[in-house]
């Protein structure tokens, strides 16, 4: 069930998660970094470990229907990385980067990262390449994001979610 980011997501943060994160200036500053370089609606929040680093993952949809994702540090409040996203490889940002299948990538992110894919999403980095992250479940329900790059097959990116707030359900699988 997809929820509205309305007034402060710090509430609906530390509401749905059970977590104290009123105190949280860096996701402030995070929300607030990515609705100034993409105003729109907030459709997901996700909080994320990676290479040790505590991170947010923003999603946005802009005015035109486009939809953005914005990687933020949780203790600086800094974004890090923006990626566009597309709704299919059919995209021809896409597939004009594409070389590797979605099942070649899947098979490539499962291998490493066993479990089930609950999400797929088709993305666009700031450089123009094209991966596909994939958010997949183990068997004690931990949920990695595995980010495959389009081109080469290779593994570009892995986080680990700590919780989610908002749903986009397209994307899941």
């Amino acid at each position: 069930m997809k929820k509205k980011f309305i007034g402060s997501v710090i509430i609906l943060a530390a509401v749905s998660t059970g977590q104290v994160l009123a105190s949280d200036q860096a996701l402030e500053i995070c929300i607030a970094a990515a609705q100034q370089q993409k105003a729109g609606e907030m459709l997901k929040l996700e909080k994320l470990k990676m290479d040790g680093k505590a991170m947010y993952e923003l999603e946005i949809r802009d005015a035109n229907g486009f939809e953005w994702e914005f990687m933020c540090d949780a203790n600086s409040g800094k974004i890090t990385e923006t990626e566009s996203e597309v709704r299919s490889v059919e995209s021809k940002a896409f597939k004009s980067k594409m070389k590797v299948t979605e099942e070649d990538a899947a098979a490539i992110a499962l291998k490493a990262y066993p479990g089930v894919i609950e999400e797929v999403e088709y993305e666009i980095e700031s450089n123009g390449d094209a991966s596909y992250e994939f958010d997949i479940v183990n068997d004690k329900g931990v949920e990695t994001k595995v980010e495959v790059d389009a081109a080469s097959g290779k593994i570009i990116e892995v986080s680990t979610e700590e919780w989610e707030i908002g749903e986009e359900a397209d994307e899941r699988r």
